[in-house]
């Protein structure tokens, strides 16, 4: 609440003050903080946070990847790559890491058949979390195999509605020249998350208002 009224500072100096009494209280008030920051946009403040939390908690993966995260969302990809692919060597088993560093390729259209692979081992490793599906359909999208994208991202989306996914399977339906399915979808996902980034961004790239 502090931080919406923008009294940043107090809300951070609150969260400093809260006691620890054992290391989840620690993780959690590092996590708070990093989180809090990053919603208000404050990426580069919010990166150095998760560098903390991730200092004090090296064996954390998750924390390694919200700090990769947030060095996408301030811009550094070089630094998202570097975290992304020290957890992969680090934690082998962590599907999120392959996931997002082949669709940050995907998305920069860097890399594909190394993109791919890095998804389809995330796949492997989850194979039935509808968000690396739709990283594979996107990847597949870029590589021109249009066909293929369609039916991984129809898949993804029937097995999870989601903004994300509506964004890249309405891009595929919209390529293939089916523009009304495409804007109906886009609604859909509008409907789901009215202010979410991506969508947001292929409809007026596309300047396909639904």
């Amino acid at each position: 609440l502090l931080a919406r009224a923008g009294r940043v500072d107090e809300a951070r100096a609150l969260l400093h003050e809260l006691p620890e009494t054992s290391p989840a209280d620690a993780r959690r008030k590092l996590l708070a903080e990093a989180q809090l920051l990053r919603d208000l946009g404050r990426y580069a403040e919010a990166l150095q946070a998760y560098t903390n939390a991730t200092q004090r908690f090296p064996q954390d993966p998750d924390l390694a990847y919200e700090q990769a995260m947030t060095a996408e969302k301030a811009g550094l990809f070089e630094q998202m790559e570097r975290i992304l692919r020290n957890l992969i060597e680090r934690f082998p088993d962590y599907a999120h890491a392959y996931n997002a560093l082949g669709y940050a390729l995907a998305e920069r259209n860097q890399d594909l058949p190394q993109a791919r692979e890095l998804i389809l081992r995330a796949l492997a490793l989850a194979p039935d979390d509808p968000f690396i599906q739709d990283s594979l359909g996107w990847v597949e999208f870029r590589l021109g195999n249009l066909g293929e994208a369609r039916r991984v991202l129809q898949a993804a989306y029937a097995k999870r509605p989601d903004a994300e996914i509506a964004a890249h399977l309405g891009e595929v339906l919209w390529t293939a020249g089916e523009r009304d399915a495409a804007r109906k979808l886009w609604q859909e996902g509008l409907q789901l998350q009215g202010d979410h980034e991506t969508l947001r961004r292929t409809i007026n790239r596309l300047q396909a208002q639904p």
